[in-house]
């Protein structure tokens, strides 16, 4: 207990720290996701550039046989055309040599092999561009056409976006060829360009709903289970660190019990064991008012120290489980009376009781635990209190009442006074020595009785303790 504050402080620092490199994990997790997933729609993109050209192909093929059918020269003439596109490495593998024929007439272009990338996706790059050079001035584009194709590629990668629209530009970002479904607010999508004929400076460009939703979806798993352990494993260590405040707290109320204890055994003690000395060492048998004087003196210390034990046992669990009250029939007038006549004679202060109760008032309960109760109230009302004490004790067929003009309880103690050893603090110096258990000891008795006790109190003005017979509160 004597490090708590550095070993919780520690372990505080130890959770924000994995918090921390969990969310560096996550972003981390998130970036290499993003990454796999912006070259997944690449590749898709790319995969439905060459589906497009196969789809305008058939469409150019379809509109030629129309042609031919129809006997229009010059849709026969196009569906002649003699087109080739063939691919080959040479014998060093460093360049990737395409050739085109049209018309017989042959075109070759050397790539120059680069060794960051595969050869295989280079030749039909490659290909791809040769491709475009020959049907681009032939065979227009249909956008439209190409949202489909690319929805589709990119669902065979499992990339759901809600929106796609694709549009032919230039590297300056000029439009080409316009998409009716283009979005008029570009910073609003993800964009994703990809170059598909070099030599006419002609790219995709396509629009899609962010992506972040995906690439979210994909690690859901890995944040749902993070979430879960940073929460079971802070609520563990909240539930630990309460469960070590209280019973440090627990520990102090012990050593603070222990000392007040043990002062309060000790005084009794320490004067009865003077009286008895004096009774065995001086001549007390010709000085009978002296020896007298002794014995009262032992004798009211014993009893105090009865009364401090009886409390004691009072408190401990097993008693209070297995005890069992005796209720009977009480006169409250007398009864009252008779306890307050008992706390009058106190010398240490000036003090004034009044009693205030119908001389026929009767209430049902343990006599002996409900003289413990008002000894208790009575006994706080007086220590806690100036020289002069001034203390009503009133009471109907509802509740009893007891006021006092001492010294009043702080609001802040007021929810805690109840509890088992708690004191009210006066700072580092203790004005009045207890034990923090009369008023816990109150509580528990009315408890078991059925009643209820509630207080008001003001710093400098007093207290009032109001016993009610039932737990209705009123």
């Amino acid at each position: 207990m004597k490090h708590f504050k550095t070993i919780s402080t520690s372990f505080i620092i130890i959770i924000a720290v994995i918090f921390a490199c969990n969310v560096y994990y996550l972003v981390s997790l998130y970036n290499s996701i993003r990454t796999n997933v912006e070259r997944d729609v690449m590749t898709a993109l790319a995969d439905a550039d060459i589906d497009d050209m196969w789809e305008r192909a058939e469409r150019a093929n379809r509109a030629a046989k129309a042609a031919r059918d129809a006997y229009t020269e010059n849709g026969d003439s196009i569906i002649r055309q003699p087109r080739s596109v063939s691919g080959e490495m040479n014998e060093e593998g460093d360049f990737i040599t395409t050739s085109t024929n049209q018309e017989g007439e042959t075109k070759v272009n050397k790539t120059p092999l680069r060794r960051d990338r595969s050869y295989t996706n280079q030749m039909v790059n490659d290909m791809s561009q040769q491709m475009h050079e020959n049907m681009d001035p032939f065979v227009d584009f249909n956008l439209a056409i190409m949202d489909s194709i690319l929805l589709e590629r990119l669902a065979d990668r499992h990339i759901f976006p809600e929106y796609v629209a694709v549009e032919v530009s230039n590297s300056k970002g000029e439009v080409l060829r316009g998409n009716i479904h283009a979005p008029a607010n570009p910073d609003d999508f993800d964009i994703f360009s990809l170059c598909f004929n070099p030599q006419s400076d002609m790219y995709y460009r396509a629009y899609m709903t962010p992506l972040t939703r995906h690439i979210f979806s994909e690690m859901s798993d890995v944040i749902v289970t993070v979430f879960l352990l940073m929460t079971a494993f802070s609520l563990a260590f909240w539930y630990l660190f309460r469960t070590v405040s209280r019973l440090r707290t627990i520990e102090e109320m012990k050593d603070d019990f222990v000392s007040n204890m043990t002062h309060e055994l000790k005084t009794p003690i320490a004067i009865a064991y003077s009286a008895n000395d004096a009774l065995l060492n001086y001549d007390t048998e010709n000085d009978l008012a002296k020896k007298v004087t002794y014995l009262k003196i032992a004798n009211k210390q014993l009893k105090r120290l009865g009364e401090l034990v009886e409390n004691i046992l009072a408190m401990s669990m097993e008693r209070r489980q297995t005890m069992k009250l005796k209720p009977e029939k009480i006169l409250l007038s007398g009864f009252i009376d008779e306890i307050a006549s008992a706390q009058r004679m106190r010398s240490d202060k000036n003090i004034t009781i009044n009693v205030e109760a119908d001389n026929t008032l009767c209430v049902v309960a343990d006599k002996v635990h409900l003289a413990n109760v008002l000894n208790n109230l009575i006994d706080n009302a007086i220590k806690y209190s100036e020289k002069n004490v001034t203390i009503i004790i009133s009471a109907n067929a509802d509740e009893i009442r007891v006021s006092d003009n001492g010294i009043g309880i702080p609001a802040k103690s007021i929810p805690y006074l109840f509890n088992k050893f708690y004191r009210v603090p006066h700072g580092n110096l203790q004005d009045v020595r207890g034990y923090g258990i009369g008023l816990y000891y109150v509580k528990s008795i009315l408890d078991k009785m059925g009643w209820s006790i509630a207080v008001r109190s003001k710093e400098g003005v007093g207290s009032v303790f109001t016993i009610k017979f039932g737990n209705d509160e009123k």
